[in-house]
């Protein structure tokens, strides 16, 4: 069976992404007629929202062959966001790709978001081509996207075609100007290709290459530093008009490696994506890296039975009774499966998150009270498609975190339409963290005053590394009592410090354990386990909390905002208008760099003043103004130190918490 590629298409909203999509599903005769994203009949963006508005939300899955011959490539296609609001949904998509298209648009040229993918897919290095699209536009200008794209993305790019006129023309071993910059780029990377480059160079001042860099050397070569993300060949062409997309097929069959996973070996595989399906059951796309995978096989994350699997083929899932390594599967049967959750072995040096989490926060209200219980319901299903959404609810409010205004009116609309409840969204506010301000202690004992719990748990907490997260570690002897305890402690800790003294999330902190102690099971003599005698996980998870936060306490914690770094190009002739304004948001900026009739700014801006920033940019600079951001740091906050509602039962608050927890732990009981 030939090996599968999979491939993401990526890039800044509007740069073409899905009409390519389109063309290539053309091209390989997967559908009839091209869909037009204005028309709202693209084969990807599939719901109605994504229809009407004219933008990916969701990643959707297509499958196509490039080529007719004996060996076809078979390639899963994933179609990918553009707007940056839905960064999280591009996220979960890049770790389970073998390849990418990232396509720039040859009038804009390198924008904000394809920046931040780039770079995203240069650390990950995921092998990736470039695609200038839209080279049939009024002021497409191929030759000053590739000086951008050598300037702001990489300069290990080589243009794979020239344009001329509108009509593309791949270059070829006969072409000076190619081969030379192409065994230039290369050598960067090979010692010996680089010996013999500047040996033909001085040869042969024509620059035609010769001797030990024939051109099957240069391909092979080529080939191999584009697995290893080390070359970024670039086409052109337009998507609509099918220009250039047979050089990028080409390149895409050629030069993108295909998966290489065993279908012998252990089964292992990743979640990436999560919908409900018609009757309200839950459907996870899956790619397997090794391993295959059958119908009634039984899966630790899921909580069940795989009940059908199907694996999509053209524009749509088939079933099967299998799916093997390389291939994109949808797994039904498994209630608690959730987005990022493992399939069989987690995979070795699987990538951590690679965008910053959301940094906006805003409370939902239905337009009818009753209907908050069903708000929290639907807001849930939304979390379990985007987890980053991160629902949160006090008793009396319910919150989200989302990247941006865009996202809120995708998500109101789709309430609206998905589920019939109408809601207005408050004021966005920033999400921000907590970090000790020093070193805390705190240790309680059981069966001694206050502690009304069969445990003892003593806890240190001081500040971490920046970036470290949360760090647990074990100040007693493994052995001082059964492991399952001190797995308790350290979930709950985990847990707890989701809500610092101020309710953010307390980050970059060590906490040790420095105490432990258990009541060993009791029996009645007819040996009947008697919970009263003995501990239990449940007194660890009751009691860390007090212990935790009394620690957290004594320590201090201070609380700090998100901020983004910058880069602003304005005419410079609105430079006057627009620093007062910067300095309003509290923004810091470096001098600025001329750049023709344009001034560059680069500098740091608090996260809370973005959107404002935003707004009023258009108006300061005739509409010529061009804003990129994203998230760099966190700064602590000057000023009054902003609140967050909890939603946990208060620990701080020693009484109402064991009110709550022994009115729970009765209503478990009963």
């Amino acid at each position: 069976m030939a090996r599968t590629l999979n491939l993401g298409i990526v890039a800044h909203v509007d740069a073409g992404k899905t009409s390519l999509t389109e063309r290539l599903l053309y091209d390989a005769g997967v559908v009839d007629r091209i869909g037009s994203v204005d028309e709202g009949s693209t084969q990807t963006d599939t719901g109605d929202l994504e229809r009407r508005r004219g933008i990916t939300i969701r990643s959707a899955v297509v499958s196509f062959r490039i080529g007719t011959g004996p060996r076809p490539v078979p390639v899963n296609l994933i179609d990918t966001p553009g707007h940056p609001d839905f960064i999280a949904e591009v996220e979960r998509v890049l770790g389970v790709l073998d390849g990418a298209v990232l396509v720039l648009s040859a009038v804009e040229g390198v924008q904000a978001q394809t920046r931040v993918l780039m770079r995203t897919l240069r650390r990950l290095r995921i092998p990736t081509l470039l695609f200038v699209n839209k080279i049939d536009r009024m002021g497409a200008d191929v030759d000053r996207v590739l000086a951008d794209v050598d300037r702001r993305l990489t300069p290990a790019a080589v243009a794979m075609v020239g344009v001329r006129d509108g009509e593309v023309l791949p270059h070829g071993p006969d072409d000076a100007g190619f081969t030379a910059r192409l065994a230039e780029v290369l050598a960067e990377n090979d010692d010996a290709l680089l010996a013999d480059y500047i040996g033909a160079t001085y040869l042969d001042d024509t620059a035609q290459l010769d001797g030990g860099l024939s051109c099957e050397r240069m391909h092979r070569e080529l080939v191999a530093q584009v697995a290893r993300a080390q070359v970024y060949p670039v086409f052109a062409g337009s998507a609509i008009t099918g220009a250039g997309v047979d050089a990028l097929t080409a390149g895409i069959a050629g030069l993108l490696p295909a998966s290489d996973g065993d279908p012998d070996g252990p089964l292992s595989g990743t979640v990436f994506k999560i919908e409900r399906g018609p009757a309200g059951e839950k459907v996870a796309y899956a790619r397997l890296h090794s391993g295959t995978l059958r119908v009634r096989d039984r899966l630790d994350a899921g909580g069940g039975k795989v009940t059908a699997l199907a694996a999509v083929e053209g524009g749509r899932p088939v079933r099967r009774q299998a799916v093997t390594a390389g291939e994109i599967a949808t797994l039904r049967g498994l209630p608690d499966i959730r987005v990022g959750d493992p399939i069989g072995v987690p995979r070795p040096g699987a990538p951590a998150r690679q965008f910053a989490p959301p940094t906006l926060e805003t409370v939902v209200v239905p337009a009818t009270p009753a209907e908050r219980g069903a708000l929290h319901a639907a807001l849930t299903l939304l979390a379990e498609q985007d987890p980053l959404i991160d629902l949160r609810h006090d008793g009396r409010e319910i919150a989200v975190s989302l990247y941006g205004e865009v996202q809120k009116e995708v998500v109101q609309a789709t309430l609206a339409e998905e589920f019939g409840i109408e809601v207005e969204f408050r004021e966005s506010t920033t999400i921000c963290v907590e970090r000790p301000a020093g070193v805390g202690a705190a240790a309680e004992v059981m069966k001694v005053e206050p502690n009304p719990f069969l445990a003892t748990v003593g806890l240190r907490v001081e500040p971490g590394p920046l970036g470290s997260g949360v760090v647990f570690r074990l100040g007693v002897e493994l052995g001082s009592m059964p492991y399952a305890f001190f797995v308790a402690v350290e979930e709950t800790v985990r847990e707890t410090l989701h809500q610092g003294l101020h309710g953010w999330q307390v980050l970059d902190c060590t906490v040790t354990m420095t105490r432990s102690g258990y009541a060993p099971r009791q029996s009645h003599a007819h040996a009947t386990f008697d919970k009263s005698m003995s501990s239990t996980a449940r007194d660890f998870r009751h009691l860390t909390p007090l212990v935790l936060m009394s620690a957290l306490q004594r320590a201090g914690t201070t609380v700090h905002e998100p901020v983004h770094r910058f880069h602003l190009e304005v005419p410079a002739d609105t430079y006057g208008a627009v620093l007062p304004v910067l300095s309003r948001f509290r923004a810091v900026a470096h001098a600025p760099v001329v750049h023709g009739a344009d001034l560059r700014l680069d500098g740091l801006v608090p996260a809370a003043s973005v959107h404002g920033l935003e707004q009023l940019l258009p108006a300061l600079t005739r509409g010529e103004g061009v804003l990129e951001h994203e998230f760099d740091h966190y700064e602590p906050v000057t000023g009054p130190v902003p609140q967050r509602p909890r939603t946990d039962d208060d620990p701080l608050h020693r009484k109402e918490y064991l009110l709550r927890v022994e009115r729970r732990v009765r209503a478990h009981r009963s």
